[in-house]
């Protein structure tokens, strides 16, 4: 599978042990509260190893976000489906200082493209907290459509489904 990708701004490429520091950081901070972080170090470390250890398992999973021509992780977006997920997720974080600038926006729809045309996949979701205003606002802005009726992660989880792959002409 591509472990790297590339938009007119950033560099999608798989996680490396460079990008523990930031990652671990941002699992940490209060700001990942609503993406299962604001947690102590230790678990802020698992979710770093689960994020490589995903790659290993599934052959594909969250890229490191970087802008062009530098090598400083700023968040993770892309393909995610651990086990017990009820369907395919297409994620996104951004760390401190990443937001407001269109770079999740250009990297998950980037991230769909992968999904729908390499991956295969017919349909993907992002599951998003209650209140977690960035997030919906971006899932809107990707054309995504909130699905009350989708299968949830956890009870009060909102599923926002993204439009299905344009048919080839």
């Amino acid at each position: 599978m591509t472990e790297i990708l590339a938009t007119d701004r950033l560099n999608l490429r798989r996680p490396a042990a460079q990008d523990e520091d930031a990652t671990t950081a941002f699992y940490m901070s209060e700001r990942s509260k609503m993406t299962g972080g604001h947690v102590p170090r230790p678990a802020a470390w698992r979710h770093f190893a689960s994020t490589l250890g995903h790659w290993e398992v599934r052959g594909y999973g969250l890229w490191a976000v970087t802008q062009r021509g530098e090598d400083t992780i700023i968040g993770l977006v892309g393909p995610y489906y651990p086990d017990g997920w009820p369907e395919t997720e297409i994620g996104w974080l951004m760390f401190d200082g990443a937001e407001g600038k269109g770079y999740a926006f250009e990297a998950a729809k980037a991230a769909r493209d992968y999904c729908y045309g390499t991956l295969g996949w017919t349909t993907a979701v992002s599951y998003i907290a209650p209140g977690n205003t960035r997030s919906i606002a971006l899932a809107e802005r990707l054309d995504c459509t909130l699905d009350e009726a989708a299968a949830k992660p956890k009870p009060d989880t909102l599923v926002y489904r993204h439009p299905a792959p344009e048919t080839p002409q």
